[in-house]
């Protein structure tokens, strides 16, 4: 039996204080965002068609009168789309605006016209149409969620408490902002630096004209060969194809100095580190300027307040709240992360204490002895939705004698309507008992074997891979026999493995034990050899007595489908596989046919693998 929630003293809770119940929270998720505004769904369409639309771009030759310089304003550009690509993630309203910037850059660049006849350019318009409409769903799925949580919390409203009112955000992002944004400017200096040294040089330098005789490679450096006043210069470029053998290129000479007129210096280095430090501290510093506005509206006024549950996450520290009336917690609403918030006078005089504790609780999690942390009772401060800043009040736990305030630093974040139970798991998995019998009560014995197997995102993934594969072989063989090939040697039979693993992984259960299918083989595993089933690393791994354990890898992604808001098929697999080793009554009654076995994909993929590099060499 699980524990009940660790009570919270009637004098910890604002009278009038509304429970915020089942139906009110399914109303409340029913508002989320939907699944196809996830910027998992929107963010890849908008990088994939700027990719495609900056590679098939016309590039301007460098030519003396309009020599290939520093481009401000063309790494202010990049700047902004670097950045809002960050935003689309995770500021929607930022990301609109960047959004709108990069539209005007666009459009200066004659990108609306270029539409018309490029598909490039109308499939970027198309993403970032779609990526608009997805922003625009979030906030508007936000301020109806906000509704929601005001209908149910009521007309009831408290300040804050005082330890919560003292609790600050942003610094650290504020300080690694200062700090990137000062190597954005140290490299925009040294860029500034070239500039100046090559105009100071070429103000007293000789202006020639002489005629390009060589065109040849260096280690992979371009190097370019101009005769000019009867002597032979040479010069490293990133633009070979605007210097053809024959044709004419200005260049300046000062003593043993000379440079390219159409490229006079070469600053990429420090261009990329000023784009780089630009993207990295301006995100931070939205980051910070954002968690202090949002933490200052939570102090203004006072809050509407919810009656609820919290648990803290034992894998990953995130606070999870589900409702009132939930008393397993197996219905989680939303998560967010958070920090403890301390009256100013209390930290400082009990703060030595608080570290040693915080100090033999991580030791605890790291040598795997902390308990799993209990549900608890907790009034929510704030307006719960998308985005949103919270704070509550709770005990730790049964033994406390004094309430806790804890803040949140990470946004509101709705559970995916598919999740349901997730967060309940994630806290047991120390005692594994509950899960196991909740799978076995929703399964019912069946006479016909029970069969698992690959499905949509493992397949992805496993497509993924094989388009990976075929990359890597046509990279390795386009140039010929080289040192490249061992590459392939060493690298194909792992690739083969796991994209066959990927695409057609299957696990069948009967009557004597399961028949596990991988890349290249079929293993017959009876059940009572079998020791434990579990997920690992996206992974099935089943242990063996007395012999090496049997592995499936990968068999999808669970990060990504916990985050579409689905449970992980592999999960779901491994606690039936479970629930059937502990519950033989559950067992299937029959032996599986040979069709129901599986058939590994390796061989054949090795074959198609052999056929694709014979018709690479073919093709150069």
């Amino acid at each position: 039996m699980s524990r009940p929630p660790v009570p919270l003293p009637a004098e910890h809770i604002p009278p009038g204080t509304a429970e915020w119940r089942t139906p009110n929270a399914e109303r409340w998720l029913a508002a989320a965002p939907a699944r196809w505004a996830h910027p998992l769904w929107t963010l890849p369409a908008l990088v994939a068609s700027l990719v495609w639309d900056i590679a098939e771009a016309p590039v301007a030759p460098c030519t003396s009168t309009a020599p290939c310089g520093t481009d401000w304003l063309g790494l202010g550009m990049a700047v902004v789309s670097l950045l809002t690509l960050y935003w689309v993630w995770r500021q929607p309203r930022l990301a609109l605006a960047g959004l709108a910037a990069t539209l005007t850059g666009f459009a200066v660049e004659g990108g609306f016209t270029s539409a018309l006849g490029e598909p490039s350019a109308l499939a970027f318009l198309m993403a970032v149409a779609f990526t608009t409409a997805g922003l625009i769903h979030r906030l508007a799925a936000a301020g109806r969620q906000r509704a929601r949580a005001l209908e149910a919390a009521g007309p009831v409203a408290q300040p804050l408490p005082a330890a919560a009112r003292t609790f600050r955000r942003g610094r650290l992002s504020f300080v690694l902002a200062a700090l990137l944004l000062g190597v954005a400017g140290f490299g925009c200096w040294q860029v500034q630096q070239v500039v100046d040294a090559y105009e100071e040089r070429a103000a007293g330098a000789t202006r020639l004209s002489g005629r390009v005789t060589a065109l040849e490679q260096d280690d992979d450096i371009d190097i370019v060969t101009v005769e000019a006043d009867g002597r032979t210069h040479r010069f490293e470029t990133a633009y070979p194809e605007d210097f053809p053998v024959g044709s004419r290129a200005d260049i300046v000479v000062d003593g043993d100095w000379a440079a390219l007129v159409a490229e006079p210096y070469d600053a990429i280095g420090w261009e990329l580190l000023a784009v780089a430090g630009s993207v990295a501290g301006l995100a931070f510093l939205a980051n910070g300027v954002d968690g202090r506005r949002r933490s200052q509206r939570l102090r203004r006024e006072p809050l509407p307040v919810l009656h609820v549950l919290v648990r803290e996450g034992h894998d990953d520290g995130r606070t999870w709240v589900f409702a009132a009336d939930d008393p397993e917690g197996l219905r989680p609403i939303l998560h967010f992360h958070s920090l403890y918030a301390f009256e100013e006078e209390k930290e400082d005089e009990d703060g030595g204490d608080a570290a040693v504790v915080e100090l033999d609780r991580i030791t605890e999690i790291l040598k795997g002895e902390d308990p799993p942390p209990p549900l608890r009772e907790a009034v929510l401060y704030g307006v719960p939705h998308a985005g949103a800043e919270v704070a509550f009040v709770a005990f730790d736990d049964e033994d406390d004698v004094e309430v806790s305030v804890q803040c949140s630093v990470t946004a509101v974040k709705p559970v995916g309507p598919r999740s349901t139970g997730h967060g309940q798991r994630r806290h047991e998995r120390e005692n594994p008992q509950r899960p196991r019998d909740e799978i076995a009560a929703d399964m019912t014995p069946s006479a016909g074997p029970r069969t698992w197997t690959a499905h949509g995102l493992s397949r992805a993934v496993g497509l993924g891979l094989l388009l990976v594969q075929g990359g890597g072989i046509w990279a390795a063989l386009e140039d010929g026999p080289s040192w490249h090939w061992l590459w392939l040697v060493v690298g194909l039979p792992w690739l083969v493995t796991v994209v066959a693993t990927a695409l057609t992984w299957r696990i069948t259960a009967d009557r004597d034990g399961l028949w596990v299918t991988g890349a290249w083989r079929v293993r017959r595993v009876p059940w009572n050899v079998i020791t434990s089933v579990r997920h690992s690393d996206d992974g099935i791994r089943i242990g063996r007595a007395e012999d090496s354990s049997v592995e499936l890898s990968p068999t999808g992604w669970a990060w990504l489908e916990r985050h579409l808001g689905r449970e992980p098929h592999a999960v779901r697999t491994v606690e039936e596989l479970r629930a059937l080793l502990l519950h033989p009554e559950l067992r299937p009654l029959e032996e599986a046919p040979a069709g129901r076995q599986g058939m590994p994909v390796g061989p054949p993929l090795v074959v198609v693998s052999a056929l694709w590099g014979v018709a690479v060499l073919l093709l150069l």
